[in-house]
């Protein structure tokens, strides 16, 4: 295992202020140039990583932590493509533990998901992870054990280009997102399931009815009172319990990224959450989205993207003016945000843009996105309520689907909505980056057209907070999803519940289908799927083994959006 040359704290003690800093720095290499102390960094073909208890403070507050080398997040890994991994993990936990490498193309068995790709970590005990490394990009790593990722157990993983980099940068930052409780992660998800709006502190009001602030006219309100539906429903965790985090710091500790007037600045942007969808934005300072899931897209310039849980976004910006810049993640239902700040000089900051108005759910976010224009005033909303049963109604569930008490709505209408601006941010001011902006640098490797479609629901029961696949939970011993090997297939998810899930399929990457130039649909391992909605896309299963498919909200997950998706034949056709 090899550490970063320079240990960034005795850089910054020994550092003059200001230029000597500067200087100091220019020495670096350009992803090794930071301001706030940085993540440490791992590298070279043997690293060393132990998952442990470690203390973590945020906000003047001291918890408990699952951590890996001791810190949150854990340290940074840098691999370089073409290069053979070996990485070392020992457990010294009291339970089992596990490693994923998000987004990593790698053999099944070193995909890291107990129960089916290998054993787990057992307390004690050390497993050695071992591939060759056959891609470039921004990635991350996470526990796969028993909620541990919500406990600091997660750390960046960035792949350098065998080759030159197409991407032209003078400097970089990596910027892992995240949020963090001192609740302990089973009792969220206890206080979830016996009640689902339990962190939502930011339902409609009488007063907000009368004063206007809530957005909505007294007839409106009355439609979601007949559907027992909250239109504010939007995070099923949030800033009422959660301090969002960059790299580890929380908003008031100001992590600052340093730069000098006229660089190009890389940020490799990570959202490493439990539970926590932001929409990111620099004020004053247009983005240019050059990467999406480790894999590089045509430049688009946006000034404001939205980055589900276990995505990943790089953007390039070029500020010219010697003044510091806020990094803003705000959490989309509004209830927090995390912050952070470029600057030319470590103490300075900029103005915190206040939290925006709470965005209230449409009827697009129930799946009735397809059905035209709409008279609600008109629509028969008592008929339509969850005990008359016709949002669930047998008779409209497509083959296959399980309507039982785990689906408490089918949505009647879905509609794809890639080329739509995310939730709340439909009146934004300036650009909002949305699917169809994302176009392949490269071409897509495999044209065939797939040979067959595959249809799956994404289904759930909120007032229950139970989650599944086609009205199934993982737990009710569901038949895995089975592709033969190099089969090229056309999968379309639905949406059949008001929340967004971010959907990832381990071991592969998918084209989403955008409608964008033929051939350079973009690739991506993780998908938000808006409420109401459906998303296609296209998938070639190359890689053979069995392999973990779930919502990567990590409650969803643990109660029940899970299933695995089985690649056959293995080598040589065996079964």
């Amino acid at each position: 295992m090899t550490h970063f040359p320079l240990d960034r704290r005795s850089l910054l003690r020994g550092a003059a202020a200001g230029g000597g800093l500067m200087a100091l720095q220019a020495a670096l290499p350009a992803w090794a140039r930071t301001g706030s102390p940085g993540l440490p960094t791992l590298t070279g073909p043997n690293i060393d990583l132990t998952v442990g208890h470690s203390p973590f403070t945020v906000g003047g507050r001291t918890g408990h932590a699952v951590t890996v080398n001791g810190t949150l997040p854990a340290p940074l890994i840098r691999l370089r493509e073409g290069q053979n991994a070996r990485l070392t993990v020992t457990n010294t936990l009291d339970e089992d533990t596990s490693i994923h490498w998000h987004g990593l193309l790698l053999p099944f068995q070193m995909d890291g998901v107990p129960g089916v790709s290998f054993p787990g970590i057992k307390a004690g005990e050390t497993f050695v992870y071992e591939f060759p490394v056959i891609q470039s990009g921004t990635y991350w790593y996470h526990s796969h054990s028993n909620l541990q990722e919500a406990m600091g157990h997660y750390g960046p993983l960035v792949i350098d280009p065998a080759g030159a980099d197409p991407v032209a940068y003078d400097r970089e930052h990596v910027l892992v997102l995240s949020d963090w409780s001192f609740l302990h992660p089973h009792q969220i998800l206890d206080r979830l399931k016996k009640s689902p709006g339990y962190f939502n502190r930011q339902r409609t009001t009488l007063a907000g009815l009368i004063d206007g602030s809530d957005r909505m006219g007294l007839e409106e309100r009355r439609m979601w009172g007949a559907m027992r539906m909250d239109p504010r429903d939007i995070l099923d965790v949030n800033g009422s319990t959660y301090t969002y985090l960059v790299n580890g710091h929380g908003p008031e500790e100001n992590w600052t990224g340093l730069f000098r007037p006229g660089e190009r600045v890389r940020l490799r942007i990570i959202n490493a959450s439990a539970m926590s969808i932001f929409n990111v934005r620099i004020p004053g300072l247009a983005m240019t989205v050059v990467n999406a899931d480790g894999e590089n897209v045509r430049p688009v310039e946006t000034d404001e993207f939205q980055i589900s849980v276990a995505e990943t976004y790089d953007v390039v910006v070029r500020p010219t003016a010697d003044r510091a810049y806020t990094i803003v993640s705000e959490a989309i239902d509004r209830s927090g945000m995390g912050r952070a700040t470029l600057a030319p000089r470590l103490g300075m900051t900029a103005e915190i843009p206040p939290l925006r108005p709470v965005p209230n759910l449409t009827m697009r976010d129930m799946g009735m996105g397809g059905m035209g224009s709409m008279d609600h005033g008109a629509m028969d909303h008592g008929s339509m309520d969850h005990g008359g049963m016709s949002m669930r109604d047998p008779s409209k569930a497509p083959p296959g689907m399980a309507v039982g008490v785990g689906v408490d709505m089918i949505s009647p209408a879905p509609a794809d909505r890639l080329g739509e601006r995310p939730l709340g941010l439909q009146d934004a001011p300036h650009r909002v980056l949305v699917y169809t902006d994302l176009v392949s640098l490269n071409p897509n490797k495999d044209r065939r057209p797939p040979s067959r479609s595959l249809e799956i629901h994404l289904t759930g029961n909120m007032e229950r907070f139970m989650w599944g696949f086609d009205g199934r939970k993982f737990s009710e011993l569901v038949e895995p999803i089975r592709f033969e090997r190099n089969e090229r297939v056309r999968v379309t998810l639905v949406n059949d519940t008001m929340m967004s899930h971010p959907i990832h399929l381990h071991g592969h990457f998918f084209e989403l289908v955008t409608g964008g130039p033929a051939g350079r649909q973009p690739l991506k391992h993780t998908v938000n799927v808006a409420p109401g909605s459906k998303v296609t896309f296209d998938l070639t299963a190359d890689a053979p083994g069995d392999w973990a498919f779930h919502c990567h909200l990590l409650m969803h997950m643990h109660a029940g959006m899970f299933n695995v998706v089985t690649v056959r034949p293995l080598d040589g056709g065996a079964a």
